[in-house]
């Protein structure tokens, strides 16, 4: 559905007679911020199209299997704290959604309680923002306990500041046993109270499963496996890649939020060498911060990295500013999206470009600073791929030292205590012993020189 524009006098007649059988309306109620004609995201500072921004609230909806009834831009000059939008736009509004038969109209912003609940009041339908859109994807999408446990988390804060004096039952209660003369608590402050007491629960919860995950971990620390993480803006293609690098089965659909729980699988490097490859949640603009704080356990995975691929939709219209968005995210996470010694950013779907196109990206690619390449690649064709692995290989062994040695056949501790601890590389028995050659962490580096006599490895 093309959105249209829904400023004053526009026109917004249907044809006669049409049938209308949407159930939601969607409103992109965007400050007029201008630069050069088109809507500026002021928290970054980066062009972002005003019809991109509606669509991609329309394809949040359509993840959760909402039926569009339509898809308005809704331009104000300032946000209003009572409804967000003028009073005008808001009759306007309530207008069409009755005229549509909607049931839910989907603000794509981040509203105040108050101002949904006079949205709500004014528009004879349910109001469901950005936050709490995101969230019920979230809560679709959930599979694994860890999932689920943050994803109900993060709604019941959502959930909290939103109980509102809007049903029968919100009378005063009498407290006690009957004999006690004093009012109870009201039915609000009981509901508040429970979800109180559920969210104890379930941080309580997810502690023991966050331990379990460090557990995890650790054993995978103990195993030379490093570790490599995708990171992108939701529907980049993540999924995609995940499954051409790993030859895995994870879901890859063309929607917003396919993946929500974080994936890993081995990673077979050019050489032989092994690391772990973890698919984890698209980023979007303006993730909610509770969404951010609730999975930065999920994402303990991109914070551990070795290094982190930015998978980026080049093909997509906004893909600067999608970058820019999800830059915003690492930072929060405290990463440095300018980290060229751990990031590489990874220019995926050049398949959508013609040859002229794609000649045209290698140049701007091949002018970009040395410490910052871009790797074009497409994961539906693979083009590119063995390129990349090459890319991850090298930037993991940039941080490890190789090294020569030669032990005897029969020392089984000690090579197991290479295999448990080194990655490697060769290993070829000659006349009782076996001559190898590993990569280790500079801080077993010392370890293995002098245990083993290892000296540093020399190519051919």
């Amino acid at each position: 559905m093309e959105p249209r524009n829904f400023d004053g006098d526009a026109d917004r007649s249907r044809p006669a007679g049409a049938k209308q059988t949407g159930r939601v309306l969607v409103i992109g109620p965007y400050l007029r911020v201008r630069a050069g004609g088109t809507d500026v995201q002021s928290e970054s500072h980066v062009v972002r199209d005003a019809e991109a921004r509606l669509d991609e609230a329309a394809g949040l909806a359509r993840a959760i299997d909402l039926v569009i009834a339509d898809a308005i831009i809704a331009p104000i000059s300032q946000i209003r704290p009572a409804t967000y939008i003028g009073k005008g736009k808001v009759e306007e509004i309530a207008a069409l959604a009755k005229s549509l038969d909607v049931e839910l109209v989907v603000m794509d912003c981040a509203l105040a309680p108050i101002q949904q609940r006079n949205l709500e009041k004014e528009l004879h339908a349910k109001v469901l923002d950005r936050t709490g859109l995101i969230l019920e994807i979230f809560g679709r999408r959930a599979k694994t306990k860890e999932g689920s446990l943050q994803v109900e988390l993060a709604h019941l804060n959502y959930q909290r500041s939103r109980l509102v004096r809007s049903w029968t039952h919100l009378e005063r209660q009498r407290g006690g046993f009957g004999f006690m003369g004093g009012p109870g608590e009201t039915q609000i402050e009981a509901d508040r109270r429970l979800i109180q007491e559920r969210i104890s629960k379930l941080e309580g919860e997810l502690k023991k499963v966050q331990a379990t995950r460090r557990l995890h971990r650790a054993g995978r620390q103990r195993v030379p496996y490093r570790v490599v993480a995708l990171v992108g803006y939701t529907n980049a293609g993540k999924s995609t890649l995940f499954n051409r690098l790993t030859r895995a089965d994870v879901q890859a659909a063309d929607m917003l939020f396919a993946t929500l729980d974080p994936t890993l699988r081995a990673l077979t490097l050019p050489h032989g060498g092994k690391a772990m490859l973890s698919d984890t949640v698209g980023f979007i603009s303006n993730l909610p911060t509770q969404l951010v704080a609730a999975f930065r356990a999920t994402l303990e995975e991109v914070l551990e990295a070795d290094v982190i691929l930015h998978v980026r939709d080049i093909s997509h219209e906004d893909a600067e500013a999608q970058q820019s968005d999800v830059d915003a995210v690492l930072r929060q996470l405290g990463i440095n999206p300018d980290d060229s010694g751990r990031i590489i950013e990874v220019w995926n779907k050049i398949d959508r470009y013609d040859a002229e196109q794609r000649e045209e990206l290698l140049n701007i690619a091949a002018r970009r600073p040395e410490d910052h390449p871009a790797m074009l690649v497409s994961a539906v064709s693979g083009e590119g791929v063995d390129a990349l692995l090459a890319a991850i290989e090298e930037r993991l062994a940039a941080k490890r030292t190789t090294l020569d040695l030669s032990i005897d056949a029969g020392d089984g501790a000690g090579i197991s205590w290479l295999h448990r601890n080194s990655e490697v590389l060769t290993k070829e028995l000659h006349d009782g012993r076996f001559d190898m050659t590993v990569r280790v962490d500079e801080t077993k580096r010392d370890i293995v020189v002098n245990r083993f006599d290892a000296v540093p490895h020399h190519a051919a």
